[in-house]
């Protein structure tokens, strides 16, 4: 990719501990990370039990305003199954990749875990405020149900992209071709529709949440660094 398309990077690599951390990128880092967590908490569901690790480790409203703030953070690492990591973290290899070459490592890593940390925020408070009865359920979730995965943070990927790229062509479900923009208005109603339909707990307002961040942090990015944001929409947009 031509360098002036970088907002920021920082490619030295020096020695020691450091040196081996920077010689790959965040986003295989937290590939790496995840999938030990899901080795880990796979480990530890067979010993102690899948809903007393999930009880302890994964994002519900109930228990967060109970004072488990830390699932927050580790609910961001929890993945339901291995289809469901495999599905994260196949996205978050193509995308993240992308957008860590645009903004740079350390960008890209405060990026990430806010977006995540804002999606589970905004899923706790909507579920405990409004998913008490049956309609609000259905649409903001119950606070009574359990939420992982990186998909908030991934959304928050997207949302930039959208900003940034817009009329860049992805692959919604790895199939269907559409410009970054439209996927990601299209992937969030799929899912929401298919949720309230069929009943599933996908996480629409962390998903939703984790957009959000990504499309003001989009604008703010456009507006600080106006002649490289267009540079990049226009090499994109070809």
């Amino acid at each position: 990719m031509n360098k002036n398309l970088r907002i920021y990077t920082k490619r030295r690599i020096g020695g020691g501990f450091g040196g081996f951390f920077r010689k790959y990128k965040i986003t295989n880092w937290l590939i790496i990370i995840n999938v030990i967590f899901f080795i880990v908490t796979t480990i530890l569901s067979l010993i102690f039990g899948f809903d007393q690790i999930f009880y302890y480790l994964a994002l519900q409203a109930n228990n967060f305003f109970l004072g488990f703030i830390w699932t927050l953070l580790t609910s961001m690492f929890m993945h339901g199954n291995l289809t469901h990591l495999l599905v994260n973290m196949v996205s978050l290899f193509f995308i993240g990749n992308f957008i860590e070459n645009l903004i740079g490592r350390k960008r890209f890593l405060w990026f990430y875990l806010l977006s995540g940390l804002f999606a589970g925020l905004f899923f706790v408070f909507l579920a405990y405020f409004f998913g008490n009865s049956n309609i609000g359920s259905l649409i903001f979730g119950s606070p009574e149900i359990f939420a992982v995965g990186a998909s908030g943070a991934i959304f928050g990927l997207g949302g930039l992209l959208a900003v940034l790229t817009p009329k860049l062509k992805v692959y919604v479900f790895f199939i269907l071709p559409m410009p970054m923009w439209i996927a990601m208005i299209f992937l969030l109603g799929v899912l929401w529709i298919a949720s309230i339909s069929a009943g599933l707990p996908f996480g629409n307002t962390a998903h939703l949440g984790g957009l959000l961040v990504g499309l003001f942090y989009g604008i703010y990015l456009k507006k600080k660094y106006k002649r490289k944001t267009k540079l990049i929409s226009k090499y994109f947009s070809r």
